[in-house]
């Protein structure tokens, strides 16, 4: 039987593969950071600017990588929010940490799969899928496929609000490969801002509140 928790979409964020400590990520994502220790403070800072205290983060897989790298519970430690991880690839077992494999949100007309891998959703799943592991080999959002890609590479290094999403009216959206590039929409979807704005501002159509499906 599931019940619900309820989350606010302005304070819902998502981001993925910090990657915190790995070297070689630098070189393999092309990311803009000259040492590790610089682009952990970048991390840490970003997320702590965007995030605040009362809000909902969820981490889409990969905290850190490397031998001498920190533990994840030392990295939530330190960031803002109510962080509720999803187990990637990277990411081992260790005491005072909760993965979970997945997680499911609901907002409106919206159903959304939150995992690490987007190739381990369920075959049956027909909403759309919020997920890491892909870093910048694939976009941001893919229409086709209904992925939304969180890997920091193509977010700007800091978390998305589900706010933010759903303000790109993701339906309208074939591909978008980063989140400040230009979208490519949809074959009689408009990009007009009049109509973007109607998924932004407060109106009786849509709510403020997201679902948290929960064992």
């Amino acid at each position: 039987m599931f019940i619900r928790n309820l989350l606010s979409r302005k304070n819902t964020y998502f981001i993925a593969d910090t990657h915190f400590d790995h070297g070689n990520i630098i070189r393999y994502c092309h990311r803009p950071f000259p040492t590790v220790d610089g682009m952990n403070r970048t991390l840490v800072k970003n997320w702590n600017s965007t995030v605040e205290d009362g809000a909902t983060v969820y981490f889409l897989g990969d905290w850190a990588f490397g031998r001498e790298c920190k533990p994840a519970s030392y990295w939530t430690s330190i960031l803002n929010g109510r962080i509720i991880s999803i187990r990637g690839s990277h990411d081992s077992l260790q005491r005072g940490m909760r993965f979970y494999t997945h997680k499911v949100l609901h907002i409106d007309k919206y159903k959304f799969l939150l995992i690490h891998d987007p190739y381990k959703r369920p075959t049956d799943w027909e909403g759309w899928v919020i997920h890491g592991h892909k870093h910048n080999k694939c976009p941001f959002i893919d229409g086709v496929s209904k992925t939304i890609n969180v890997s920091v590479e193509v977010i700007n290094y800091t978390s998305i609000s589900l706010d933010s999403l759903l303000c790109l009216n993701i339906d309208s959206i074939k591909s978008m490969w980063t989140i400040d590039s230009e979208p490519e929409r949809r074959q009689g979807h408009s990009e007009n801002a009049a109509d973007l704005r109607l998924y932004c501002a407060p109106n009786l159509a849509h709510t403020d509140f997201v679902k948290e499906d929960v064992r």
